[in-house]
């Protein structure tokens, strides 16, 4: 038998074994303050037990998902540290070290309404929704619009079973999200000169393409705070601030609104935002990246390498801004 090449998304097995147990910070600070870890506080201390961090979600006992193996990258796992550390959440700050501030978000309980064009608007407690979807991990690589990337094995389910769910009618075409808004616990949404709540957007067809992924949980544990819990999205082939997190809405409607970052800066960030490294944001170049928790800088592949997936989406639409 030949030797197989291997395509630019595949990732070898021995490439993307799951990392240790994270446990999360409000449980650390429970175990502390009943006197069972003698130890100095610290949101990454390995010590505590999964039973610990179940107390918190009660989707914890849910996981690890079986992996889909369709779904595969050739760049390492990112470490859990830094995919858990390094984060983009402007309703708790600016900077990329919000994981402690975001703590102060609740995810239980958390309810998600589907409305708009569908033929019955609901709204459902996201342990409800779990229970009514089909659940999975699948190993996705992260490319923020700043340049930076990670590989990270998200635990979730596929959009397109959430379409079919919210059963939107024939005049539908976008599919709009929004996240919570709450700003006395999340600080950064009493800076009135942002568009709040977050609201970002996908085509019907974009959402039911097979790599649009709501995600639950990240390295097979439910997702913290910082990564978007209870419930994000991840489409890959797209910049990261796509990847709405801790959603409470989808409307399913006929026309597109403006998106997050459109309204604040629609030359610079654009509905489509797909990953083109030939297309520079206007104040750098997208062709490469630094990869998270390594800072090797590697050459960025066109929709961030799962070009075989998604680029007949966008037959027809060569009048349309896809990659900025």
């Amino acid at each position: 038998m030949g030797n197989r090449r291997h395509r630019g998304w595949e990732l070898r097995q021995s490439a993307v074994t799951p990392e240790a147990v994270f446990q999360n910070r409000r449980a650390l600070m429970r175990n502390l303050a009943a006197g069972s870890i003698l130890a100095a506080a610290s949101p990454l201390w390995p010590g505590l037990s999964r039973e610990a961090f179940a107390a918190d979600d009660p989707s914890a006992p849910l996981y690890p998902f079986a992996r889909n193996p369709r779904y595969k990258v050739t760049r390492a796992l990112t470490s859990e540290k830094d995919a858990t550390t390094y984060n983009n959440f402007y309703e708790f700050g600016s900077h990329k070290q919000i994981s402690e501030a975001s703590q102060a978000l609740s995810v239980r309980p958390w309810t998600v309404v589907l409305d708009g064009l569908v033929e019955k608007p609901i709204e459902i407690g996201i342990d409800d929704l779990m229970k009514k979807m089909p659940l999975e991990e699948r190993v996705y690589r992260h490319r923020c619009v700043e340049a930076w990337s990670m590989v990270v094995p998200w635990s979730g389910f596929p959009m397109r079973a959430l379409v079919d769910f919210a059963k939107p009618k024939a005049g539908a075409h976008f599919v709009m999200m929004e996240t919570f808004f709450d700003p006395e616990t999340a600080p950064g949404q009493k800076q009135f000169w942002y568009p709040w709540p977050y609201v970002e957007a996908l085509t019907l067809e974009e959402a039911r393409n097979e790599l649009a992924f709501l995600v639950t949980g990240v390295y097979g544990k439910p997702a913290l705070p910082q990564n978007g819990a209870p419930l994000r999205l991840a489409v890959p082939w797209k910049y990261g601030f796509k990847s709405i997190k801790s959603i409470v809405r989808f409307t399913f409607a006929a026309q597109r609104s403006e998106s997050f970052w459109e309204t604040i800066a629609p030359k610079e960030y654009g509905f489509w935002a797909n990953v083109n490294p030939k297309v520079p944001h206007p104040r750098w170049s997208q062709a490469s990246e630094r990869v998270l928790g390594t800072n090797e800088t590697v050459p960025t592949l066109p929709y961030n390498g799962y070009e075989e997936f998604v680029a007949g989406l966008y037959d027809g639409l060569k009048g349309e801004k896809l990659f900025m």
